[in-house]
């Protein structure tokens, strides 16, 4: 006898099985003990039974994801904090708020210069700091934003902050400061960066950094 047999296998493992008989003499044990069979192999082995969803769902183009947006920081007054929480390097005290402190410290270090991750805080007083943008935030001048502050023991006010004309707290413009020191630098000021000195002896500027009111 012709028997056509067709299989339709559930995500339970369990098989029905529809039965077209070419002859009405066809005998249904056969049919019971290949059904029986088929739920034995799947009690034992599940995996077979399961469809893979991941094998049928049509990969998404990389075109229809949209990218991550841009690291950024965009720093509040509350943001800023008792300058010696910071990292001190030398002269400076600096912060990643990002994340990533030992990449910043290790450009900080380095003797041939880098650029410094987006999120790095870097002050040298109270009130002044530089702030790490996103990429094209400031490309003169390496992403950096400038801030002029007021500190007291209740917290920061921002006095001022941008790229090119915020006033240090010596009377220059904190851009014209920092611009020799050229982008090998990353714009960062030092002894040997090309800046120009800032007018204040470095007795002066470690009183101001141990005076912060912030502090405890």
């Amino acid at each position: 006898m012709l028997t056509h047999l067709i299989t339709f296998r559930g995500a339970l493992g369990l098989s029905s099985l529809l039965t077209l008989a070419c002859s009405s003499t066809a005998s249904l044990a056969p049919v019971a003990d290949a059904a029986t069979a088929l739920d034995t192999a799947a009690v034992l082995a599940p995996e077979a039974a399961v469809i893979d969803a991941a094998a049928v769902t049509p990969d998404v183009p990389a075109a229809d994801v949209p990218p991550p947006p841009p690291e950024d920081l965009d720093m509040a007054a509350t943001d800023f904090a008792c300058l010696t929480t910071g990292t001190k390097v030398r002269r400076f005290f600096l912060w990643n708020r990002l994340g990533h402190l030992d990449e910043a410290l290790a450009v900080a270090n380095s003797p041939t210069g880098g650029a410094y991750p987006v999120g790095t805080v870097l002050q040298i007083i109270p009130f002044e700091a530089m702030v790490k943008r996103k990429a094209g935030f400031n490309p003169t001048l390496g992403d950096w934003e400038f801030f002029s502050l007021n500190v007291a023991k209740e917290g920061t006010t921002i006095v001022s902050r941008g790229t090119t004309d915020v006033q240090n707290q010596f009377g220059g413009k904190c851009a014209e400061c920092h611009l020799p020191a050229t982008a090998k630098w990353d714009f960062v000021c030092e002894t040997t960066h090309g800046c120009k000195p800032i007018g204040a002896s470095p007795e002066l500027i470690e009183a101001f950094q141990n005076g912060d009111p912030r502090c405890p």
